[in-house]
């Protein structure tokens, strides 16, 4: 980067071209007024400035591609120079140039010419020259091909893309009309649907999330839906691997949250060589999810969302006294061990029993799978306790359907769904404490979160220090 900016200041002009209007009043260059009022020069000074300072920058990026795209030619046809017909004459060579394209990057548009070059060799020996620097069909940088589904992701609606990128590019931008993004989301249809179809022969998950997203589409597209049933229930699975590495595993439209769409999506798992069970399943106890996971994976163990087990239980209580309850369910889930845990959901029975029937029937009938994450590593709990995984992933989905009132279709909503997971997963980082997860794949096993051959070395500790010190004092 430092050998191009060095490169493109010996090519940059000097001095500004002379483009501003006759009749523009002269900015004053009397440095010694500091409290000179600077607002009293024209908009039109700083437009023009401005638009002077574009074309430098256009004519200096030309320069700096023309010569860059000459060169990668050059070295091409000098590697070359050896292959000659019987008279002796270069088989490989330089002819003419391509017709002028204009490339959209994220500074300004530049138009450029691709040289071309002619390998006049047997057909079963010719090679195509294959540009590494401007690649046939190039319109748009990277950067600018990754700005737009930014930016759609982010709640732009497909009319206001030429505006807002107008906006960011300038009033040259071309090509990015509404119809760019509606090509786009049918290539990301087509991704998805690859996705889908992936190999998971050799995958391991040790964990795995599970959690239905519902959103809205305004436009029923899908057979089995019928004309008035506008919400769509999209399942979505999430693993940690045994490095601790987060990744998403499947997002399919489902028939609600029932037990026979999670057991299709399971057997699909399986079937494209997903065979090791998951360790630990984390998910709500509304799902469909367990019974099926039962079916495909019966030595998985189960989490509920302590998340949205509170919610539940509160929902059943009156306002005046939720925050009481809800720092007494905290006090549960937060317990260093599983015996104060019981104890600390013992305390909430006794508590609220007589008036409030009801709220500890909800805590209690899932007592014993709200506790199951003392049984793995305490540096994992924090993970495994919710489905926040998913919740935090897709909660940029939501927003995405308060801009635009719900997707426009169930096809769309899936590929948007699978295009913002690509986007987050970027910033996913690993589980903390995942170095322990190899015990836990060779069978260790975690008692309130510690390793149970690190409990019986620090119960030996004392015993063997009580034996030297009665041999000293002998």
């Amino acid at each position: 980067m430092k050998k191009a900016a060095c490169f493109a200041m010996n090519w940059l002009p000097t001095k500004v071209p002379n483009s501003i209007p006759k009749g523009t009043p002269p900015v004053n260059q009397n440095t010694n007024s500091v409290n000179e009022d600077t607002s009293a020069v024209p908009d039109s000074v700083d437009i023009t400035a401005r638009d002077a300072l574009t074309e430098i920058l256009r004519a200096g990026a030309q320069k700096m591609l023309k010569a860059a795209i000459e060169q990668e030619v050059s070295d091409y046809v000098n590697e070359r120079t050896d292959i000659v017909d019987e008279e002796g004459r270069q088989l490989v060579v330089r002819n003419g140039s391509l017709p002028e394209r204009e490339i959209l990057t994220g500074i300004v548009p530049v138009a450029v010419r691709q040289p071309r070059v002619r390998d006049k060799r047997h057909p079963v020996d010719r090679e195509i020259f294959t540009p590494g620097i401007l690649p046939r069909y190039l319109r748009k940088t990277k950067s600018i091909e990754e700005l737009i589904p930014w930016l759609y992701l982010k709640g732009i609606s497909t009319n206001d893309f030429p505006e807002a990128l107008q906006s960011l590019l300038g009033a040259d931008a071309k090509g990015l009309s509404a119809s760019t993004v509606t090509r786009l989301k049918a290539v990301w249809e087509d991704e998805y649907t690859e996705w889908s179809k992936r190999s998971l022969v050799g995958k391991r998950y040790v964990y795995m999330w599970a959690d239905g997203i519902h959103s809205n589409i305004r436009f029923n597209d899908n057979e089995g839906r019928t004309k008035d049933e506008n919400r769509q229930c999209l399942l979505v699975l999430m693993g940690a691997t045994a490095d601790g590495t987060k990744e998403l595993i499947a997002v399919v439209d489902g028939r609600r949250e029932s037990e026979l769409s999670w057991k299709e999506i399971l057997l699909s798992l399986q079937a494209r060589g997903l065979i090791y069970a998951p360790e630990l399943a984390i998910g709500d106890g509304a799902l469909g999810f367990w019974k099926a996971l039962g079916q495909v994976y019966p030595g998985t163990r189960v989490q509920r969302c302590t998340v949205h087990k509170t919610a539940n239980v509160l929902n059943k209580l009156p306002k005046s006294i939720q925050p009481q309850a809800k720092r007494m369910l905290h006090d549960i889930w937060r317990a260093a061990t599983r015996d104060d845990a019981k104890n600390a959901m013992d305390l909430f029975v006794k508590t609220f029993d007589a008036k409030y029937e009801g709220a500890v029937k909800c805590l209690v009938k899932d007592r014993d799978v709200l506790l199951t994450f003392f049984d793995f590593p305490a540096e994992n709990w924090c993970h495994l306790r919710t489905t926040n995984p998913i919740e935090s992933t897709f909660a940029t989905i939501r927003l995405r359907h308060r801009k635009t009132k719900g997707c426009g279709s169930a096809k769309a909503s899936l590929a948007m769904m699978f295009k913002l997971a690509q986007s987050a997963s970027k910033g996913w980082r690993k589980l903390r404490g995942h170095h322990y997860i190899p015990d836990l794949i060779r069978g260790v096993k975690f008692v309130d979160g510690v390793n149970e051959h690190q409990l019986k070395e620090e119960a030996s500790k004392p015993s063997q220090t009580r034996t030297i010190q009665t041999e000293i004092v002998a």
